[in-house]
């Protein structure tokens, strides 16, 4: 998979060189590298051939073929040369494999998926719709919202379910989110024979995460910077990290894990959209082996890496008890389990099989300050990742919730 560490992506070529500049000017993680306009390479002063080297490491980055990279750039062709080459010439001249070379031919197709609401401004590639899944919307209740479940039939249905629930969201002191609730479908497992772990159709509420104990273990990713905490970071409260703006919290079932690493690596690969929403990263962990931490930050994942050694974060995944599926039962006879490794491994992770993984992860949202629970995602089958459009969408009305409330808040001080 391609990794985000910023040496790997540069390689040895030209772009090693302008690593100072970009360092400086803010260019310090690969996302974010791989968004640079026109405009941008201008102002870095960057020659043709660094350009060129640009835009043919971030197609291959898309499309986990950055193994290619280097003989790619040093044949000194840019990218529309190259994918205009034959199959015999790519053979030939790059060593590039044939199943590899149906995936370098493919220009509107890539590895992840890259769902992004039409909404959103940010330049995005080839937006898709989002797949089907269950999903809750909420009631009137302002402590623990009872949810009710919904099925999406098509993306208009989607959008309005997404309107109507951030409809009720206000950006303000003392106000609790209602939240949604959201989970992929189950199928029937050994024909019908084996009932899925049931799930809750409840927000957590936010007192539950508010005071959970977790422990720093990375920073976030950076050029130059130390790849893990040197010293034992201190426990801290769950609040500190969103005290300031909201998180988006990774609850991951195993860090060596395909499908938690394609996962992780999916989502971080939006950290521009992420950053222009002002939401913070975070991944959290319930066990720390650090092999497995150095293994998994930060080529799948650059951000913050946090450690809920009392996995209260995964209790409250589950109404308060944690959600835990057998292997055979979860897996061996879940089409939908079977299915998502599948996806997993055709975007060339690697993997193994240390630590615990029985016990299921998701993803919470949680608001600026004590504002709550605005998002809330359960793994139901092994594997399953919160829609991305989803994500998005949720991030982008709390942006423009907060950017309303701000220009309240200044026109009443203004009068």
């Amino acid at each position: 998979m391609a990794s985000f560490l910023m040496e790997d992506f540069v390689g040895t070529g030209s772009l090693q060189k302008l690593l100072p500049k970009l360092l400086d000017d803010g260019w310090d993680d690969v996302p974010t590298l791989k968004i640079m306009n026109s405009e941008d390479m201008i102002a870095l002063n960057m020659t043709q051939a660094q350009k060129d080297a640009l835009e043919i490491r971030s197609y291959l980055h898309d499309r986990a073929l950055m193994q290619y990279a280097d003989k790619l750039e040093a044949s000194g062709k840019c990218l529309a040369e190259l994918l205009n080459l034959a199959a015999s010439d790519l053979i030939a001249q790059f060593t590039m494999k044939r199943g590899h070379i149906a995936r370098f031919m493919d220009r509107t197709s890539q590895c992840e998926p890259d769902p992004v609401p039409q909404s959103f401004s940010l330049p995005a590639r080839k937006p898709t719709v989002p797949p089907s899944r269950t999903m809750s919307k909420t009631t009137q209740s302002f402590t623990r919202p009872k949810l009710q479940t919904m099925s999406t039939r098509s993306t208009i249905a989607y959008d309005a379910t997404i309107e109507q629930s951030i409809a009720d969201f206000k950006i303000k002191d003392g106000y609790v989110f209602k939240g949604i609730v959201a989970a992929l479908p189950d199928e029937p497992r050994a024909c019908g024979c084996i009932q899925p772990p049931p799930i809750v159709d409840d927000v957590a509420p936010y007192s539950s995460l508010e005071n959970i104990s977790v422990q720093k273990l990375t920073p976030e990713y950076k050029i130059g910077m130390e790849r893990l905490v040197k010293s034992k970071a201190p426990p801290m409260r769950a609040s500190d990290l969103w005290r300031e703006k909201p998180s988006l919290l990774l609850c991951i079932r195993r860090p060596g894990c395909i499908m938690c690493r394609a996962e992780a690596h999916k989502l971080y690969s939006k950290k521009p959209i992420f950053d222009a929403l002002g939401i913070n990263l975070f991944a959290v962990l319930h066990e720390h082996i650090e092999s497995e931490v150095r293994d998994f930050w930060p080529r799948y994942w650059g951000g913050v890496v946090v450690l809920d050694k009392n996995m209260d974060f995964f209790k409250a995944l589950g109404g308060g008890s944690l959600l835990k599926d057998k292997f055979i039962s979860g897996f061996l006879f879940n089409p939908r389990a079977r299915a998502n490794y599948k996806r997993a491994k055709a975007m060339g992770i690697e993997q193994n099989f240390k630590g615990e993984g029985e016990i299921k992860g998701g993803l919470f949202i949680v608001g600026k300050g004590r504002t709550g629970v605005a998002y809330q995602f359960i793994e139901r089958n092994f594997g399953d990742w919160a829609p991305l459009s989803e994500i998005i969408e949720i991030g982008t009305k709390l942006k423009n919730r907060e950017v309303n409330s701000e220009d309240s808040i200044a026109s009443r001080d203004y009068e």
